[in-house]
């Protein structure tokens, strides 16, 4: 037998917050609400932490948690990008300092003298 989850909508969970707020105590609240104290603390500090975007419902990743994740997965391929960059500058400039350094080299043992 599968027991299922319970989905507490949002005004409930603002509800048992406010209650806490107001000086109710957590076992107090707990046992009203029928939950777990640890999932008042998270409430809390899901309403503290995102305030009106709290609770946005079924588990969803918030839109700008995403979108921070994407931003930083970008970054990071950018930094890549550059330090690859970089390398291949180094190497082609360390081969116009060589063809440099040739080049030089050889105009002068070349020369013939009449």
């Amino acid at each position: 037998m599968s027991v299922s989850r319970r989905n507490f909508t949002k005004e409930f969970k603002e509800s048992a917050v406010r209650r806490l707020e107001l000086g109710a105590s957590l076992a107090e609240v707990a046992r009203a609400c029928e939950v777990n104290p640890n999932v008042l603390h998270r409430w809390k500090r899901e309403l503290r932490d995102y305030g009106v975007k709290a609770f946005a419902g079924n588990g969803k990743v918030r839109a700008e948690d995403s979108r921070v994740g994407e931003l930083e997965g970008k970054v990071g391929r950018q930094a890549m990008e550059i330090d690859f960059l970089r390398r291949c500058l180094q190497h082609v400039e360390e081969q116009r300092r060589l063809q440099a350094l040739t080049t030089r080299g050889s105009s002068i043992r070349t020369s013939k003298r009449k």
